[in-house]
């Protein structure tokens, strides 16, 4: 029944449709259905006559309600002589002037009309009339449903977004509609979009793709700008879209286009880039070319955007900008690969200068408004990808980056600090995820193996450390430990995490090696010792994780040599947990095994270190080398060796092989270890001489072996 909610003079006075005025007023008097009815045919043809304020709108729904709507969509029989769906045109027609208030957009009995709309615009014949004003009225609903704060959730559950794929696909009455509020729906709720329907966004996708090849016209720019949402996260370079996109883009960039046209044409090319790397590009000289233009046109854009003297104007095109970051970080990427890159070695020179030169402007953007925009997440994407070059690139613009190295610490600990107060960890965050975040996250993780470099050197070493990096780093390796731990069921995790632990590892050691005073003399390497002790026998010394346990050890062994006063190294049970693993570590590095092209029996790589020998050989060696100097620091070392049985077994490795089958700097680290535990320990010594240690010493070349235990 019509609503008895009577017309305030405000507002009959707020009202510029009288006709509207009078249709109210029969609706509000109607008695029965009929009547309802050819009120409301009244109310909509005046409706559509002039213009309709929001209060007028409301003032339509105060009168009319949702029931009388309702059983106008749910009706099958309309009046003789008139179409067929007459009943639910005029129903839809209502709905749709009350979605444009928000507040009824969202109302349940809206909501519960999603999979009504969906029907309309999926089977619905436009030729028949009303059809054509019905799918657009769904369409309307739809939009308005959209924009509120839980409609995309909506329209995501209520089947919405498959039956606008379908809608588009199709090419229905409508599909340009359906299109844009596709494009809206993957802006709001992009990852609830591709959970639930992936396939058929790929659908939309791969037509959008067809589509956008074949264009000659302005369309192709509009779908150019469509399609980057329709991208998805992981992109299989197999994907029959690729070549359409690849041919479609490679004509557009060949043409001479204003801002306006290149802009889309390089969000594109990124979230391609972004979704499969640079296998959507072929390999070959077209697909080298092209490569090398795009990433030219990303550094390009990121000069004269970010060269602007005017930050408001930058800010305006971060979107871009961002984009363009992505290209320059695979480019880097194809300028550092050894094999299979698609650039040739005269392009790569090319275009290393070019990056320097958008680096350039990227650190003048960092100085000029890093400070002031904190919390902007466009300068996380900045220091993203400043942090991407350092990695591979230190040599050029050491000045400017020595100058802004303050700056770089101080962001990093603000979003290290931001993500324990959130009570999670960004790693974890970022890690669940297909795609690294562009603009937030932990910065920490991203600048590590540029400072990894920075640290070799002496001036940005000794601006880390007056900047305070070594307690920010021990409280930064302490936390990803935690995490570490935490995430041993999720092997994706670990890779990210674990990387970041190792390259911490070989900040500390830039550290050890460069500035040893400075372990003693920070309390924060204290706390850090501590960490390693209780780190390093969790690990399994042999399997996944040896890479971290290679640089874990080495590290521990040498702050131990700085800091063999700590109370934690006082033969605790921590300790001697360590320096157990510590010996597993160095003792299963290497094995007897016959030569395969003689008789004779050589010293060969355990097969679990032979994958990563290249990695973490150097460790080794040096591991060796500082755990012979730690044996007369700790005089309960030697028992703990021989506990471990790693003394003999080295020993009778040494007494099978072939001596010329161990290189020298092998020799020289085995001879550093048993003359120290010679020189240390009886028992030891003991040991040694029962297993031929005279004699191996001299065929071996150990002088000074040798000479200990000539001595009575």
């Amino acid at each position: 029944m019509a609503s008895d909610r009577g017309t305030t003079p405000d507002d009959r006075e707020t009202s510029k449709n009288p006709a509207l005025e009078r249709c109210l007023d029969v609706l509000r008097d109607a008695r029965n259905d009929s009547e309802q009815f050819a009120a409301l045919l009244l109310v909509t043809k005046a409706a559509k006559a002039g213009d309709v304020d929001a209060k007028t709108r409301r003032r339509i729904f105060d009168a009319v309600g949702f029931t009388f709507p309702n059983r106008l969509l749910a009706s099958k029989d309309p009046p003789e002589g008139c179409p067929g769906p007459m009943f639910q045109a005029l129903g839809l027609t209502l709905l749709a002037c009350f979605c444009t208030d928000p507040g009824l957009a969202e109302h349940p009995q809206v909501l519960n009309k999603i999979p009504t709309f969906n029907s309309v615009i999926s089977t619905c014949d436009s030729g028949e009339a009303p059809c054509g004003s019905m799918i657009n009225e769904a369409y309307q609903c739809l939009g308005a449903i959209l924009a509120t704060p839980k409609g995309p959730r909506e329209l995501v559950n209520r089947g919405a977004l498959v039956a606008l794929c379908q809608a588009y696909v199709s090419h229905n009455y409508g599909h340009d509609q359906a299109l844009c509020l596709l494009v809206g729906l993957l802006a709001a709720a992009e990852a609830k979009c591709w959970q639930r329907a992936p396939s058929a966004l790929t659908g939309v996708l791969d037509t959008l793709s067809a589509e956008f090849q074949k264009a000659e016209d302005i369309t192709k720019f509009q779908l150019c700008d469509a399609l980057r949402h329709f991208v998805p996260p992981l992109l299989s370079p197999g994907s029959e879209c690729l070549q359409s996109l690849y041919q479609g883009l490679s004509s557009l960039l060949s043409s001479k286009l204003s801002a306006s046209q290149m802009d889309p044409a390089l969000k594109l090319a990124a979230r391609l880039t972004q979704a499969c790397g640079s296998e959507w590009i072929p390999p070959g000289r077209a697909g080298s070319k092209f490569f090398a233009l795009l990433a030219n046109l990303a550094c390009v854009e990121v000069r004269l955007s970010l060269e602007e003297p005017d930050l408001a104007e930058v800010e305006k095109k971060q979107e871009l900008v961002a984009a363009c970051y992505i290209l320059m970080e695979h480019a880097i990427l194809e300028c550092t690969r050894e094999e299979g890159s698609l650039l040739r070695e005269r392009q790569k020179v090319q275009l290393v200068g070019i990056l320097e030169e958008a680096f350039a402007a990227v650190v003048y953007y960092l100085r000029q408004a890093g400070w002031e925009k904190l919390e902007d997440p466009f300068i996380f994407a900045s220091v993203r990808i400043l942090g991407a070059w350092l990695a591979e690139e230190t040599s050029s613009l050491k000045q400017e980056i020595c100058d802004l190295l303050p700056f770089l610490l101080h962001y990093a600990k603000l979003q290290f600090e931001a993500g324990k107060k959130d009570g999670s960890s960004l790693q974890k965050a970022e890690c669940s995820g297909s795609q690294e975040p562009i603009w937030h996250g932990d910065a920490l993780r991203f600048l590590l193996p540029g400072f990894s470099h920075l640290t070799a050197e002496d001036r940005p070493r000794a601006i880390l450390i007056s900047e305070g990096a070594p307690v920010l780093l021990c409280q930064y390796f302490s936390h990803q430990w935690e995490v570490f731990v935490s995430d041993l069921e999720t092997p994706f995790a670990l890779d990210a995490v674990e990387s970041t632990l190792q390259t911490a590892c070989a900040i500390f050691l830039n550290f050890v090696v460069a500035v040893p005073e400075l372990i003693s003399r920070e309390d924060c390497f204290a706390a850090l010792m501590d960490t390693l002790l209780k780190s390093l026998p969790s690990l399994r010394p042999q399997g996944e994780h040896l890479g971290l346990a290679a640089g874990i050890t080495t590290l521990g062994i040498l702050m131990a040599r700085k800091l063999s006063a700590h109370s934690g190294l006082q033969r605790t049970p921590e300790a001697e947990g360590f320096f157990s693993a510590t010996v597993t570590f160095l003792a299963e590095a290497h094995v007897a095994q016959p030569d395969p092209v003689g008789d004779s029996v050589i010293l060969h790589l355990a097969p679990a270190y032979e994958a990563v020998w290249p990695t973490i050989g150097e460790l080794w060696l040096l591991g060796m080398q500082a755990f012979a100097s730690c044996v007369p620091l700790f005089p309960w070392l030697p028992e703990v060796v021989l506990l471990s049985v790693w003394l003999q077994d080295l020993l009778e490795l040494l007494n099978r092989v072939t001596p010329a089958s161990v290189d020298l700097e092998l020799v020289t680290a085995f001879h550093g270890v048993l003359v120290e535990l010679a020189r240390s320990s009886p028992p030891c010594r003991e040991v040694i001489q029962q297993h031929r240690g005279a004699e191996l010493a001299n065929l071996y070349g150990m002088a000074a072996l040798e000479q200990c235990l000539s001595q009575p």
